[in-house]
């Protein structure tokens, strides 16, 4: 009806690249830069796709488009593209720039409220572990709600991918209902506050929290499958939430290498609704918060949560999910080890290598140690924010 809109060509393509249609996803791609080279959206969507070696007129062309962008936004995002094509032609020098103009630009948008990240965390560690300890004994069968948790690019879509194959489980992909219930009970606003406001919920008021939480998340059922997977990685930061009004739920903590899991989140396109880090420093911080995190929970609710170490997933699939599988207390199913013939929608930045028989992704990491210094100090035990 509109085949001169590029805005829709992109959206197009974005939904061709979800349903895993790739060849018509950089077709479309291809149409929406043509018309608009500035496109900040189409570039980095084609460039997430890496279907073939960046071509030098592509790179002018979006280095010709940076420099004359009005646009912030479509700026930051052809900055994360052109930062891929740099890497995948070896420049990682250029490269590395590009990343790093691109979370600048971002932190001046979307900055991210490190202080207040620390406080939630720290408000929230400090709860006594008579909280933890006065929940029945969990029952999955009870709930059906299962989080995956984590970093993002620690492989949390994979995960969720393989646990949609088995016939009793639904990946309902990254939702921010339990965000938006830990909100309204100021968690953002008074950390303190909303630690002991969630310490303090009363059975009723606990029951319909939980009640809530089903009803909003229903809406985005798409089957009758009896599990339902809640794959927002920043959950982590509400464990005790799910602890709270969520008791029988299971949470799947997912873990990669800290260096290459925090530098492939760094060279990521994050929307301008995410509170995410944009420095290295802060990045090595708010991975420190997650580890004490959920070192925590799994500690003081260690028949609740699972952690699933991403290297050993894709070295030995077959145990490691036989294993998560027990854990979740469900039958073994062939399928989930052939997370590349899954026909969902995949809505996330790996939506392409979920496409594919499991592999290990590939640790940019090693080529870019030059410039990763404030990381590794921020990742270092006696980092202040350990």
């Amino acid at each position: 009806m509109a085949p001169d809109k590029p805005l829709l060509w992109s959206n197009f393509a974005g939904d061709l690249a979800a349903a895993g249609e790739a060849a018509g996803a950089a077709a479309a791609y291809r149409r929406a830069v043509e018309m608009a080279p500035g496109s900040g959206a189409a570039w980095l969507g084609l460039a997430n796709l890496r279907l073939a070696r960046p071509a030098a007129e592509d790179v002018a062309t979006i280095e010709q488009a940076v420099g004359a962008a009005d646009d912030p936004y479509q700026k930051m995002q052809m900055l994360f593209a052109l930062g891929r094509f740099h890497d995948e032609l070896g420049a990682f020098d250029r490269s590395f720039t590009c990343f790093s103009e691109a979370n600048s630009l971002r932190e001046r948008l979307v900055p991210h409220d490190a202080s207040g990240l620390t406080a939630l965390v720290d408000a929230q560690l400090g709860l006594p572990g008579a909280f933890f300890a006065e929940q029945p004994e969990p029952d999955i069968d009870e709930a059906g709600a299962i989080f995956i948790v984590g970093m993002p690019r620690s492989g949390s879509t994979l995960v969720e991918q393989m646990l949609d194959c088995h016939p009793e489980i639904e990946g309902g992909g990254e939702l921010f209902v339990l965000q938006e219930i830990a909100a309204s009970l100021g968690a953002f606003e008074a950390p303190a506050s909303f630690a002991r406001r969630v310490q303090a919920l009363t059975r009723d008021e606990a029951a319909q929290l939980r009640t809530h939480y089903r009803h909003s998340t229903a809406r985005f059922r798409k089957t009758k499958r009896r599990y339902f997977i809640d794959k927002m990685p920043a959950n982590w930061r509400f464990v005790t939430l799910i602890q709270r009004i969520l008791p029988n739920a299971r949470i799947i903590d997912v873990r990669r290498d800290p260096m290459a899991c925090c530098f492939s989140a760094y060279t990521t396109y994050f929307n301008r609704h995410t509170d995410f880090p944009n420095e290295l420093e802060h990045l090595g911080q708010y991975f420190g918060h997650y580890v004490r995190t959920m070192d925590m929970a799994r500690t003081s609710m260690p028949k609740r949560v699972y952690r699933m170490e991403y290297e050993e997933l894709v070295a030995h699939a077959n145990r490691e999910i036989r294993a998560l599988l027990e854990f979740l207390q469900r039958p073994f199913s062939d399928f989930c080890l052939r997370p590349q013939e899954n026909p969902r929608a995949v809505h996330t930045p790996s939506a392409q290598q979920v496409r594919e028989p499991v592999h290990r992704l590939k640790d940019q990491v090693r080529n870019y140690l030059p410039w990763l210094g404030p990381l590794r100090s921020a990742l270092e035990p006696g980092h202040p924010s350990k």
